[in-house]
Parts: C-alpha cells; sequence; structure tokens
C-alpha cells in the first residue's frame, strides 16, 4: 500500500535542493512558477529527478499542468500508484487492442497491445491530429470488463484535451488478436 506522508518528504526535500529553496518554504499552495521562480526546464528537470530518485515517470503532459507544490505531490503520488499497478498487472498477459484516429488530415490506424509505449505514441498521435479528432479504441469483444476499464483509464484524459474519444469492445463475430490478424 502507498503511504502518501511516506511520499511528501522525499519530495519536498528533492523540490528543495532542485530549486535551491528551504524545505520550509514548500506547502501545498505555493506556486512553482510565481512563488519559487521555477520555469519550464526547472520543472522539467523535476520529473527528471523523480525518475532517476524514486524510479517514478511523471508525463510531460502532467507536468505541464502543475502549478503548485501541492500539485506536484498529487502527481507524484498518482505516479506511485500507477507504478505500483503496472508491476501488479505485469504478470498479467498485454490487452490486445484497436485505435483508429480520424482527423482532417486522414486516418491512421493500430492494432497493438496495451503497453505504456502504445498508448503514449497514440496518445501523442491524437494530440497532433488536434481538437475535433476522434480517436477509437477497440478490445476484442471477449474482453473482460477489467480490461475495458484499463483501456479507458490509460486513454480517458484526451477528452480533456478536445478530442473526441469512444472506446469500447468490438461486436463482429472475426474480432481477432493482433498477432492473428497478421
Amino acid at each position: 500500500m502507498i503511504v502518501p506522508a511516506a511520499i511528501e518528504p522525499r519530495v519536498r526535500q528533492l523540490v528543495a535542493d532542485t530549486l535551491g529553496v528551504g524545505p520550509d518554504e514548500l506547502a501545498p499552495d505555493v506556486s512553482l512558477t510565481d512563488d519559487l521562480a521555477a520555469d519550464s526546464l526547472d520543472l522539467a528537470e523535476l520529473a527528471a529527478c523523480l525518475e532517476a530518485e524514486l524510479g517514478l515517470v511523471v508525463p510531460d503532459r502532467v507536468v505541464e499542468h502543475l502549478r503548485t507544490y501541492g500539485d506536484l505531490v498529487r502527481a507524484t503520488i498518482t505516479a506511485t500508484r500507477q507504478r505500483h499497478a503496472r508491476f501488479a498487472r505485469a504478470a498479467e498477459p498485454p490487452i490486445p487492442f484497436w485505435a483508429r484516429l480520424v482527423s482532417p488530415r486522414g486516418e491512421l490506424l493500430h492494432a497493438e497491445y496495451l503497453t505504456p509505449y502504445a498508448a503514449e505514441t497514440i496518445a501523442d498521435e491524437a494530440l497532433r491530429a488536434g481538437r475535433g479528432a476522434r480517436l477509437e479504441v477497440t478490445v476484442a469483444e471477449d474482453a473482460s470488463d477489467a480490461e475495458l476499464a484499463q483501456v479507458r483509464e490509460e486513454f480517458a484524459w484526451l477528452a480533456t484535451q478536445g478530442l473526441s474519444l469512444g472506446i469500447g469492445r468490438v461486436h463482429r463475430a472475426d474480432a481477432r488478436r493482433p498477432s492473428e490478424a497478421a
């Protein structure tokens, strides 16, 4: 189980060392940019330090939205939970899925297994397609509810970026796993 109280002191020391401020200056509502004069490079350095020191990956899309020290602590706790969840799922086979991205520039199709790399690649392509693009993600019709929920969790944040998002099951008799489709 993840104990947020155990993470915060490590984040506090990391931020203090990286930004050259006193640990006592860090409160949840302290603005990283306004109060501590951190710029985008400082935030990227903080993310790199979290990765190096704690073995966590805080995605660029999250770093871009960090405003306060409290935001950073919450993002770190979330990354820690996600890391633990990934380790728990590591013993399970990856979920096969299909993705179709439709934008004014055309259509892009993927048939892959749900891995962090595949999810990040598709998310990046969807963001580059821009507002109004549509991403349709489907899993096999025999996918469990938990697998469908995992796929939804992986891509749901794209809806907040102005993309139209559809996630569901394939409803056809000839649905095959990506390795069988080749």
